[in-house]
């Protein structure tokens, strides 16, 4: 073996080996490529399925396998073709030291063809397969045919496809893979067993890295398998390929740091303390992680994306019972995220996932990512708790049971009606201490004071609204000027409409004749106009009733205002009255 001592200025202390016999550096893809069935990780389903077949002899003629890049299609293509050919007879998990074993694995076989759909998808090519499969297989059982990225051949080369692949010769056994099995034909699909390879868990790529890390005696950690891991997006030779990279950048000892810098991940530590100081509204913090971020030179974007990911799992964890059931997360990053979502409840996580997404969303077409990433970072860390229905029916039975032990107000028999609320039936309002005027009540005489005279007037007025409601309204807005024994002097303002309507001649008879039947004798009734605001005539009813309104609802309002019940309300719901309706 000759050793190559790295050249000055590599910081790798990794060796550069080169075997005397001319064999050079087997890539850990390949190297550890799935041999057997139950070397295929996260494939249980298909592993079975066609270890079951294979048991009962109900082997197709057609397989199509199906899924993402790097989760074992064409490994198990080879295995099932190692299977079906191995020396030791037709079993469910190939010997892999016999001969012909030996010949698939290395692609020498014979009557194993592994065609690329991609380069070879023309209608002769497909017709010179056609051709060559009438043949009997040279040394083994069957011919098996394996196509990759079947999806590629033309529509000419499917048709050519067709007869024979729905009745091939008995030694020939077909194997199609594709990562887009919708660009198929019905045709095709519809002469195939199909089956679908599901992405690779999180865990389970884990645990193959650290197996082979052990086999390479590679010093790493759960935390950098992690990275790698998920740096393979579900893919085990996407893994295997970032792990051959980190190696030969870090040799056999990895740090956490090394493998953050050369895969450009992020590290989860970072994420943790974002989340952090968002729930705890430290905008110091929040700031300062992105400058790190910024620093580094890593995508805003993608960094947010990253983010929006890691909200997602707390929501996860803090709304379901089995996380672990959803989340493709490691046990140990499980843990810590468990910690971290225990104080923090379901709604707010979903408030400021919602703003996270909005600004992933407006970040593709911005200018400016980094500004509107920390915009949604400190709008996320400074929003306002929001009180659960349960807290406010809590508080609202609290303020119920102070009201039950508090004395009730001189206005509780007239509840307090909400602003803008309709009334029903209302009654007519009224002076206190109004009586029904009785018929032939004297006019008191002019030396009789002022209070006398409003007594009487207002008696009157609501004498006349029992009997004419409609010449009753209009005398509520007049003045009463001069009453005396057969003369009454009413007063309205000057260019209103009452003044109007009192002058009409119809209007002054029917007020005599009801003012005779009030005081028993005949009265003369005198109009004339007045300047409201002067301050030398009595006030009119309507005013008065007004005022006393106005008076009244102020004085509801302070006792409202002092009340115990609404002081308590004020500070739990942080209200304020705006306005006091009696009904």
């Amino acid at each position: 073996m000759l050793t190559l001592t790295p050249p000055a200025g590599v910081r790798s202390p990794a060796r550069f080996d080169l075997l005397s016999n001319g064999t050079h550096y087997e890539v850990l893809a390949r190297k550890y490529r799935p041999q057997t069935f139950s070397e295929l990780a996260g494939q249980e389903h298909v592993s079975r399925t066609l270890q079951n077949a294979i048991d009962s002899g109900r082997v197709a003629h057609a397989f199509l396998f199906t899924g993402a890049r790097g989760v074992g299609k064409t490994s198990t293509a080879r295995i099932m073709a190692k299977t079906l050919n191995c020396e030791k007879g037709v079993t469910h998990e190939p010997c892999n030291v016999c001969p012909l074993c030996i010949e698939i694995t290395k692609g020498t076989s014979t009557d194993v063809f592994e065609i690329d759909g991609a380069s070879n998808n023309g209608v002769e090519d497909v017709r010179d397969l056609r051709d060559n499969i009438k043949y009997l297989p040279s040394h083994s059982r069957y011919r098996i045919i394996i196509i990759d990225e079947v999806h590629m051949l033309s529509t000419n080369a499917f048709n050519a496809l067709l007869k024979t692949l729905e009745e091939p010769p008995e030694h020939v056994k077909f194997i199609f893979a594709t990562t887009e099995p919708h660009k198929l034909p019905v045709t095709i699909l519809s002469r195939c067993q199909r089956f679908d390879f599901k992405r690779v868990t999180l865990p389970k790529i884990i645990a193959r890295l650290r197996e082979i890390s052990d086999r390479e005696s590679v010093t790493i950690s759960d935390s950098s398998l992690a990275l790698i891991a998920r740096k393979g997006d579900g893919s085990m030779r996407d893994s295997l390929t970032a792990l051959d990279q980190v190696l030969a950048f870090c040799g056999n000892t990895v740090s956490d740091e090394d493998v953050g810098t050369l895969l450009g991940t992020v590290d989860r530590r970072l994420l943790a303390e974002i989340s952090s100081a968002v729930f705890c509204g430290d905008t110091q913090a929040l700031l300062d992680c992105i400058k790190r971020v910024d620093l580094v030179g890593y995508n805003m974007r993608q960094f947010c994306q990253e983010l929006v990911e890691h909200f997602r799992n707390l929501l996860v964890i803090s709304s379901v019972g089995k996380p672990e059931d959803i989340l493709d997360l490691a046990a140990a990053e499980l843990d810590e995220l468990r910690m971290q979502a225990a104080n923090v409840t379901s709604q707010d996580l979903q408030r400021r996932l919602t703003l996270l997404v909005k600004a992933e969303t407006e970040m593709a077409h911005a200018s400016f990512p980094r500004l509107l990433l920390e915009m949604a970072l400190l709008k996320a860390a400074l929003l306002s708790p929001v009180i659960s229905i349960q807290d406010l029916i809590e508080k609202i039975k609290a303020l119920e049971a102070v009201a039950v032990h508090t004395p009730p107000l001189p206005w509780d028999s007239q509840r307090v009606k909400p602003a803008g609320a309709r009334q029903n039936n209302p009654e007519p309002l009224s002076a206190p201490g109004y009586r029904q005027p009785l018929p032939h009540s004297p006019l008191p005489p002019a030396a009789h004071s002022v209070a006398d005279s409003q007594s009487v007037w207002s008696r009157f007025v609501s004498f006349v609204n029992e009997q004419l409601p409609s010449v009753g309204s209009i005398l509520e807005h007049g003045s009463p000027l001069k009453q005396e024994t057969g003369v009454m002097e009413i007063g309205f303002p000057l260019g209103s409409y009452y003044l109007t309507a009192a002058q009409d001649a119809g209007f002054a008879a029917e007020v005599r004749t009801l003012a005779s039947q009030f005081t028993g004798m005949d009265t003369l009734i005198r109009v004339k106009p007045i300047t409201p605001d002067s301050g030398e005539t009595p006030i009119s009813m309507a005013e008065k009733k007004k005022c006393d309104h106005e008076k009244h609802m102020e004085e509801l309002r302070l006792e409202v205002q002092k009340h115990s019940v609404i002081i308590e309300a004020e500070r739990v719901f942080g209200a304020r009255i705006t306005d006091v309706r009696e009904f």
